[in-house]
């Protein structure tokens, strides 16, 4: 009897502690509430979120089969089942075949969907077919304050470094972070994260560095070339409209919660010794997203679609659920690596524009890395132009061939190279790393006005090009040309917007992409239009060309990550 107290309140303890257990099941907490309306969180917390948000198996449905209805507008998905040379290693995907089998799996969350989708379009390293669903790709962005470098030593060697400007850029942009790196550091070097600048890197999670950047190559897409999807493992830098800015890389810098940590060996400047440092991610609220206080109200905010996420009937009458007026909210621009055109100047332009999961960057370059010499007249936007102490070097630095305005942005081109020469610049050195495309004739005029009039830049470059063909391209053809379905010339699908092989524009009525070019490729039956002429010259040039080319070609060097649109054909109205 005298245990019983003892014993009543112990059974009393545990059955508190089940009915709690009970109300913990009935009511969970919300991964989204946890992370909502905070700016810094753990890559970890992230994913919880993301993973808490259940498959609709409707929309998945009709997402799959949209994609593989469409695809064959923006991709020649037989070549890519098996690449030509130098690209077959390169590329080898049946996305359609991928497709198929996604459209039968079960996921556990929409977020695993994802990461699939994602991952199977990226295999195809083409700049022209992205999967980008702004729910999960840089709505929390994972950072590191330490982005990487390769650097080459002066007996020729390269190797790996912790970039030497990292501390400054970190500083700058995660000023309310830093104190949380500067802790996780492990003794001896709690503190001491400025250090790190510019250390040489072993190991990267225990492995040669580049294990770590060829495994990043393996899902980052975009491109075809081995080397260019490196080179976006480290960091680097962009001419952009609001100026000079730093790329982290993609090491530094994560469009989804991938890695929690990342653990490091590295040789410090002036140490012998190797040191190990373990530095946890921080994943920061993208600026794109919109508020939410739960799961229902993060995807019921950000994962929708809106009135422009399909484009817009520019014939509509009226503004509808369905169609979008000029200044709505375009999700495709977030990730746009340019500065936003107008609707109604882009329309009446071609574009070509690489499009990213992560946002035009907008950290800022420091001011020792930013050309110390004044710009020279013409300079706007993205196209800066300098000239060399030697004064006889020329750079013009082309982070875009965008601009807010078509005819002003041409003119500068050629205001610029001018005032080069004027100045006494005899050769050109032309910076197009990092380049997002832009305006395809803006590419062509360059060539032009560096070049002058020759059989390689009148009445284009040679580059010639061909549609892809398939039934619903050739169903829109017929439409505009026996019902007048484009009376105004808008579509690409337009005779009117073409030329044939000879650069002559054909009429309105004809049928350019009949009869189709039958090929077979990897096995399969494809079609393609006839071969297309040029469609800038001279519409879509200013009246101004030069007689003569500015520059001598011998002596113009274009400079390149690799990482850059300069597309010197005719836009596909497929592609």
């Amino acid at each position: 009897m005298v245990f019983a107290p003892k014993f009543l309140a112990f059974v009393a303890a545990s059955l508190s502690l089940v009915g709690a257990a009970v109300l913990e099941e009935r009511a969970p907490v919300d991964p989204c509430a946890t992370i909502a309306g905070k700016k810094w969180v753990s890559p970890k917390e992230v994913r919880a979120c993301y993973q808490s948000i259940k498959v609709d198996e409707t929309l998945k449905a009709n997402i799959i089969e949209v994609v593989t209805k469409t695809l064959a507008f923006h991709a020649s998905t037989n070549y890519q089942i098996k690449a030509p040379q130098p690209f077959t290693n390169d590329v080898h995907e049946d996305i359609l075949a991928t497709l198929a089998q996604i459209k039968s799996k079960k996921y556990a969350s929409d977020y695993d969907l994802h990461i699939d989708l994602s991952r199977a379009f990226k295999r195809l390293n083409d700049g022209h077919v992205v999967w980008i669903n702004r729910c999960y790709d840089s709505a929390f962005v994972n950072y590191l304050p330490i982005p990487l470098s390769l650097i080459t030593a002066k007996d020729g060697s390269q190797n790996v470094h912790i970039s030497p400007e990292a501390f400054t850029v970190a500083t700058a942009e995660f000023p309310d972070q830093i104190q949380f790196w500067q802790d996780s550091l492990k003794w001896p070097l709690t503190g001491k994260l400025q250090s790190l600048a510019g250390a040489k890197v072993l190991l990267i999670n225990g492995r040669p560095p580049f294990d770590a950047v060829n495994d990043n190559v393996a899902i980052a897409g975009s491109y075809q070339s081995f080397a260019t999807r490196q080179n976006g493992f480290f960091s680097s830098y962009q001419a952009t409209a609001a100026g000079w800015t730093y790329l982290l890389g993609q090491f530094a810098q994560q469009s989804l919660p991938l890695s929690d940590n990342a653990v490091l060996t590295i040789q410090r400047e002036g140490h012998l010794l190797p040191e190990i440092v373990i530095l946890p991610y921080r994943s920061r609220i993208g600026s794109a997203i919109k508020p939410f206080t739960d799961g229902k109200s993060f995807f019921a905010n950000n994962c929708r679609a809106v009135p422009a996420t399909n484009g817009q009937d520019i014939y509509a009458s009226s503004i509808s659920a369905f169609s979008a007026p000029e200044d709505s909210e375009r999700p495709v621009e977030e990730f746009q690596q340019q500065t936003p055109v107008p609707a109604s100047v882009a329309r009446k332009h071609p574009i070509n524009v690489i499009l990213d999961t992560q946002p035009l960057s907008d950290v800022v370059l420091p001011p020792t890395l930013a050309p110390g010499l004044p710009a020279a007249p013409g300079s706007r936007n993205a196209a800066q132009f300098y000239l060399l102490k030697d004064g006889k070097t020329g750079v013009l630095a082309l982070g875009s061939f965008s601009d807010s305005n078509y005819d002003a942005f041409l003119n500068s081109l050629l205001q610029g190279l001018v005032s080069l020469k004027s100045q006494g610049a005899t050769q050109l050195v032309v910076d197009v790393t990092n380049n997002g495309g832009g305006f395809i004739c803006a590419a062509h005029w360059l060539h032009r006005i560096i070049i002058g009039p020759k059989s390689t830049t009148v009445p284009q470059a040679g580059l010639d090009t061909e549609a892809r063909n398939g039934p619903l391209a050739q169903l829109i053809v017929k439409e505009i040309i026996n019902k007048n379905a484009d009376p105004d010339n808008e579509l690409l699908y337009n005779p009117r917007q073409w030329r044939n092989a000879k650069n002559e524009v054909f009429n309105a009525t004809d049928d350019w992409l009949q009869p189709p070019v039958k090929k077979i490729i990897n096995g399969r039956a494809d079609a393609f239009s006839q071969r297309l002429g040029q469609e800038c010259q001279p519409e879509a040039f200013p009246a101004n060309v030069p007689d003569v080319g500015l520059f001598d070609p011998k002596k113009v060097v274009i400079v390149s990550n690799g990482r850059y649109v300069l597309r010197l054909q005719a836009p596909n109205p497929t592609g």
